[in-house]
């Protein structure tokens, strides 16, 4: 490929690029408000439904354990791009 080719698909994709680095980066940051609030979620219904609060606060780890799993998978990624 030549350079002229190479400076055209860069320019070309460039609005795709910066579009899908926007949209990751807002899922990202809004990653842990929404985990937050479906633990919460998920603690009162379990809550609702007899059991201990302590009980349900420890079923619910599995939630944040989850999203820590995404987001190290996905810096591991971005990271071994470069």
């Amino acid at each position: 490929m030549s350079a002229e080719s190479t400076l055209t698909s860069l320019i070309l994709s460039a609005p795709y690029l910066i579009r899908m680095s926007l949209t990751l980066s807002w899922m990202y940051i809004t990653l842990g408000s929404r985990v937050r609030k479906a633990r919460k979620a998920f603690e009162k219904q379990l809550i609702m439904q007899g059991m201990a609060k302590k009980d349900a606060v420890r079923l619910s780890a599995c939630f944040e354990e989850l999203k820590d799993s995404v987001t190290r998978m996905l810096r591991q990624g971005v990271t071994r791009g470069f």
